[in-house]
């Protein structure tokens, strides 16, 4: 197995990203291209990576699966900003850079226990296209204020609003995002949240999918790559 990137950066982005959340992940290699799929150790929260075959300048990999811990390869990945290239030999990845001059790191593969897992196919009411700075901006917001927000649609409207001691609000229209929704309510842990929108930096826009009391889908996609989020609700009783 051996794949090379141009410029490891989407990668490094992505593991930084996961490990937000999970300490261990399988990496899967098909004729799909790669992908991460875990889920976090309180179950509240789950992240999918896809990054397809077309992204990678060199991809030889039957079905692989690379158990890695992601704080060590998160370190590694760090430190390379041009070409990267991944190559497994027994039970150790070969990483080797190509910036400036060569350099060579050896990851050793883990065994992972865990059952293998997908994103699962949900139905949502609701669905929000808007723009990444803004929501990264509500949920900062929020999170001056409270440690669970609120994600209304009314009158045709998408609401985020968080109320502790004190409160904030933020209403978006039709001018300003693109909702295809029925009127809903739902309500979403923002220590998640702000580990989620550090995705949303990454693209001009993020999708949010929801419903009444439903988990929230959030995807953000790049020209090459793809991350999706999964995330509880909490529900509890009016504020």
């Amino acid at each position: 197995m051996r794949i090379k990137l141009e410029n490891a950066a989407p990668l490094s982005k992505a593991v930084d990203l996961i490990s937000e959340l999970v300490t261990e992940v399988k990496i899967k290699l098909n004729e799909y291209g790669l992908s991460i799929t875990a889920i976090d150790p309180a179950n509240v929260a789950m992240v999918g990576l896809k990054i397809p075959k077309k992204a990678f300048s060199e991809f030889d990999a039957g079905n692989e699966t690379l158990g890695v811990n992601l704080d060590s390869l998160k370190r590694i990945l760090k430190r390379s900003s041009g070409p990267l290239s991944l190559e497994k030999k027994e039970n150790l990845l070969y990483i080797q850079m190509d910036d400036r001059i060569k350099r060579n790191f050896i990851l050793s593969l883990i065994e992972i226990e865990s059952e293998d897992k997908e994103i699962p196919s949900l139905e949502f009411s609701s669905r929000v296209e808007l723009q990444s700075k803004d929501l990264i901006e509500c949920v900062e917001d929020c999170s001056v204020v409270a440690d669970a927000c609120s994600f209304i649609i009314k009158d045709e409207k998408f609401v985020i609003e968080a109320k502790g001691l004190n409160s904030t609000r933020t209403e978006f229209s039709g001018d300003e995002a693109d909702i295809t929704a029925e009127s809903c309510k739902a309500r979403y842990s923002l220590e998640y949240l702000q580990k989620f929108i550090k995705a949303s930096k990454l693209a001009e826009k993020t999708v949010l999918n929801f419903a009444d009391d439903h988990p929230l889908r959030m995807d953000v996609r790049t020209e090459n790559m793809e991350i999706s989020f999964i995330l509880a609700p909490r529900v509890e009783t009016e504020d």
